[in-house]
């Protein structure tokens, strides 16, 4: 195989154009993705991610079937996968025993779905490992309304979401509705990882959900840091994935996922080596004072 078979830049610019809407779309999901990832960080709720996933990949798969929005179709899916997650799942390992059953059941919903469906096939395939190259201006215009809402809510909720991922005990002793705040939290997770999985597949969501939060909160700590560090993270997988692919003959989803791996990789080193350092400094500080 030759790197030409991989990579073509041949009419880039033209197709660059064409992409405009897909472009827009990741840059949107990557920067939201990457905050509302703090908090799937925080809350330790990464495998809920893709649980979320699999039921919305059942819903668009469901619309796909009977010729309805895929977007729409993967947002309904979302959401009650978030609601039950969010109601039933209170406590981590009930969380995550639902988390196990919605797994399976909606990842064989779906393929029950793609399997009835009798149009084109990358229609089916593009659910599970995402596409670049059918976003129209209504798709568009939803995936903006769906990251602006998610974006929006986030603010308002910021500072008591956080304390109650932080300490979630002292959060409820001080009278923080600690159930509405995980039930709404879960609605806006459930609406990005729907709007996400029209870009990346339900397969792979959780590399802008939750790697590029990761990859942050290896670098920093910081309140600030941290969330502008992950919606950087997420916006260059994203978009950077959306620009190799415009080139490539795969699917975008090995891009995105890519990028985003390459990131944490990078700033695991990094923090290796902070580690290292202050270990040394702390070292060299013991030694002196003993030698005082």
């Amino acid at each position: 195989m030759e790197w030409s078979d991989v990579f073509s830049f041949e009419d880039y610019g033209a197709l660059l154009q064409l992409m405009t809407n897909s472009i827009v779309a990741a840059a949107a999901l990557g920067i939201v993705g990457g905050l509302i990832g703090v908090f799937v960080m925080q809350r330790d709720m990464a495998f809920a991610v893709h649980g979320i996933s699999e039921l919305s990949f059942a819903g668009a798969a469901a619309a796909l079937l009977f010729g309805g929005s895929v977007v729409a179709g993967s947002l309904v899916g979302a959401i009650v996968a978030a609601l039950l997650i969010g109601v039933l799942g209170a406590k981590a390992r009930d969380r995550n025993s639902i988390v196990g059953v919605l797994m399976p059941f909606g990842l064989g919903l779906g393929i029950l779905f793609i399997s009835l469906y009798s149009g084109r096939s990358a229609n089916r395939f593009s659910l599970l490992t995402g596409q670049i190259v059918s976003v129209s201006n209504p798709d568009l215009n939803g995936l903006i309304v769906i990251s602006a809402i998610v974006l929006v809510g986030l603010i308002v909720v910021w500072n008591p979401l956080r304390f109650d991922s932080l300490d979630p005990q002292s959060a409820e002793a001080r009278g923080l509705p600690t159930r509405g705040l995980s039930i709404v939290f879960m609605l806006l997770l459930g609406a990005i990882v729907a709007a996400a999985v029209h870009i990346i597949g339900a397969l792979l969501v959780m590399a802008l959900l939750v790697t590029p939060a990761a990859a942050a909160m290896r670098v920093s700590h910081g309140p600030v840091a941290v969330p502008v560090l992950a919606a950087l993270f997420g916006l260059v997988s994203a978009v950077g994935g959306i620009l190799l692919a415009i080139a490539g003959t795969l699917p975008v989803s090995p891009y995105i996922t890519s990028i985003s791996f390459v990131i944490y990789l990078v700033c695991r080193v990094v923090a290796a080596r902070r580690d290292r350092t202050l270990r040394m400094r702390l070292d060299e500080a013991t030694l002196d004072a003993a030698g005082k």
